[in-house]
Order: structure tokens, then sequence, then C-alpha cells
């Protein structure tokens, strides 16, 4: 820490109400995935009057801002993702959605925020020699938009030498940072089963084959994957989340349909759950004389951010706020993030900042803490004078 960590504060202290009044705009106006439109045209806007190069359009609603600085070799990626949720907003805030069934329940309206903020700073003062590209990413939510825009050529067209995202969590205190070396966040996939038998009046069973029974066992069944598949040392998670069957209640029905998630922190263990679930659910629609289809397409990998890169930004936080703001044992999350897709493509790593005592995230009742705007936006530009240093012997530049 020292003046000039002091004045980059400060300058950015002068951007606060702006700050503010754009990370309201955006949750005043929440937009899902893939039809960010008018976020993604804010971005660019606002991007384009600073200086940067920007394409729109990568993986369909993304926005990447490109600043070119010096003669520096090195190039740093920065993400931010844009997409809001089909949440009914409760919260009864004077900046609430303006459109009933979506709300910003994730913070991404912060993110973008802080992302931007950031990006005017090293536009207006330049103090690094390399190149950055500022990634406003859509449809985090479910929709895979880091996928997307790699699959639309993102490192390609704006290589990187490392990627960078940070995510708020409520919970942690205020502004307090998050570093997770190797496995962070959870895989998730998707699955669908759906257990076909014969329907039937419920006053003659004798005559159907019951598929309600069948998806009864089957569920208890699944619990002995990670209680007798699974390595005690490794985590895993298995929720069936919904179950629809029948339409009256003395009418054996046709089939049933169970959607469920599964989360792993190794890809080894996700194949292992992926090989079980479907033998068991074979097995215990036939044992009842009905049969399974199983739909078990892969969703989200692991997120797992690389040994060097969070070291770096994990040294970036201690330089320049000090070893208090950093969470001790800050531990591996089982909810799931698309930005695993772009580490698999970069090194690099996520990480996270204390939103405080506030609503979980995906709650109708939650909202991005304003006060941790500043501190975010100023660790975006700390990271990327010390990784993108116009002298590379600056110590932060050495931990990369």
């Amino acid at each position: 820490m020292g003046q000039h960590t002091d004045r980059i504060g400060e300058k950015i202290g002068t951007y606060l109400d702006e700050m503010v009044a754009l990370r309201h705009d955006l949750h005043r106006h929440p937009e899902l995935g893939y039809n960010e439109h008018r976020t993604s045209e804010l971005v660019a806007d606002k991007l384009n009057d600073w200086g940067y190069q920007v394409t729109r359009g990568v993986g369909k609603t993304g926005v990447v801002g490109t600043l070119q600085n010096g003669n520096g070799p090195r190039k740093l990626g920065i993400r931010a993702d844009m997409d809001a949720l089909p949440i009914v907003e409760a919260t009864g805030l004077p900046y609430a959605s303006s459109t009933s069934g979506r709300m910003h329940a994730c913070g991404h309206d912060g993110h973008t925020s802080i992302l931007l903020t950031s990006a005017r700073y090293l536009a207006e003062t330049r103090d690094f020699s390399g190149t950055l590209n500022v990634i406003f990413q859509p449809a985090e939510e479910g929709g895979a938009g880091a996928r997307a825009m790699v699959r639309d050529g993102l490192f390609k067209r704006f290589p990187c030498d490392a990627v960078f995202g940070l995510h708020n969590w409520p919970g942690v205190p205020t502004g307090q940072f998050g570093f997770i070396t190797g496995p962070a966040m959870a895989s998730v996939d998707k699955v669908t089963v759906r257990i076909i038998g014969k329907g039937g009046h419920g006053a003659r069973p004798q005559e159907t084959v019951d598929p309600v029974i069948a998806s009864a066992s089957f569920i208890m069944a699944l619990q002995s994957i990670v209680a007798r598949n699974i390595d005690p040392l490794d985590a895993a998670v298995i929720t069936v989340g919904t179950i629809h069957a029948g339409i009256a209640p003395n009418v054996i029905p046709d089939s049933v349909e169970l959607e469920l998630t599964v989360r792993t922190f190794r890809s080894e263990v996700r194949e292992t759950i992926k090989a079980r679930l479907n033998t068991l659910a074979k097995a215990q629609a036939e044992s009842y004389g009905a049969v399974a289809e199983v739909d078990y397409p892969s969703g989200y990998p692991v997120l797992v951010n690389h040994p060097d890169e969070t070291e770096f930004a994990r040294q970036v936080a201690l330089d320049h706020f000090g070893a208090a703001r950093i969470e001790k044992d800050f531990r591996p999350i089982s909810a799931s993030e698309d930005f695993a897709f772009m580490l698999q493509e970069t090194p690099g790593s996520y990480l996270f900042i204390g939103n405080g005592d506030s609503a979980p995230l995906h709650s109708p009742l939650y909202n991005f803490n304003d006060g941790i705007l500043p501190s975010a936006a100023r660790y975006w530009v700390t990271l990327t004078e010390a990784y993108l240093a116009k002298n590379p012997s600056d110590k932060s530049a050495r931990q990369s």
C-alpha cells in the first residue's frame, strides 16, 4: 500500500455517484440471457467514449473492449457478467426492477458497474503497458454465455495471457476478498429421467406397471451413489428437484418425469456419477417392469483456478489492501459458474468479494451492496497495473 494506491482510491471515489447511479439503472432494467440488448449497448457506448476498440455481438450479445497502451507484450482479460434472472423482485427498493418477472438477483448489475468503472479509470490514466481486454459476457445464468463467447473465437480474436473474474458473495464481510486455488466451484449437470410404465385405475393396480413406485425406489437408490461409489474425501451432491406424474389420486399414470442436478468438484467423480445414475435408473425401473429413459447432457464444468494466477491475484489484494482484507480459509463453493469454460481455454482465476449481511443470491430479496463498488473497481485497476506493469521487475508483476 502506498501513495499510488491512495491516488487510485481517491480518483475512483470521484466516480462513486456515477457508479451507484449506473448500477441502479442496470438493476432497474434487467435483461435475461442473450437478450441483454440495452445493457450491451450501454456498455459498448461507454467503452467507445473512453477510447476502447469495441466489438459487439461476441457470443450473441457479448461485448469486448480492447485498450492497448505502450509496447508491453502481455495481454490481460477481465470478465463481468451482464444477465439477470427470471425472478419477481420483492425488495421494494426505489430502483427495483421495472419489468415484472425479471431481476438482478445475483449482482451482475454490480459486476458490470465495477468493470466499467475500472475501464474508465484505466483509459484516463493509462498507467500500464500492454493490452487490456474487458469482457462483458451474456447468459451466465444457465445459458453458458462464456462457452458461446469462446466458441465465437473470444481468445483467438482477443488473445489473453490470463483472464480474471469476480463474484460478490453474501455472508462474507463487506469488501473482504476470497481466493481459492484449484477446484473452486462445482460442475453442474441437469438430468431428466423418465420412467415409463403402464397406467390404469388405482382400484386395479395388478393390471398396471406403476412408474410412481419405480421412481420412489430410484430416488432412494440414488443416495447410494455418493454414500458408496464416491471416495468420502470427494464432494458430490445429487438433488431431485422436480417430480411430475399423474392427474388424479385414483389413477396410476403411464409415466413419471424427474429433473435432477448433479454437482461435483472433479471430472472423474462427475463421470462416475453419470455412469452409476444411468445404471440405477434403468435397473430400478426394470425391477418393477418399467423402462427408464435418461437425458444427461453436460452442463457447466468444474471451475478450476490456476495456481500461479490465483497467487498473483491474492498478492495484488495483499499488496494493496493488506492481509486483514483477505478471508482466511475461503472454501470451495458448490454452486456453479460458466467462467469455468474460459479457464479451460486460458490460465486465470475467479475470486470473490464479500457482499456483507445480505439476502442470499437468487433470492427475490437480494440486493447488491453498493458499498463494495469502490474497492472492487480499485482491485481491478491495481491488478491490471500489476499484470501489465510498465516495469516488469515490479513485485506484483513477478508473481505471475
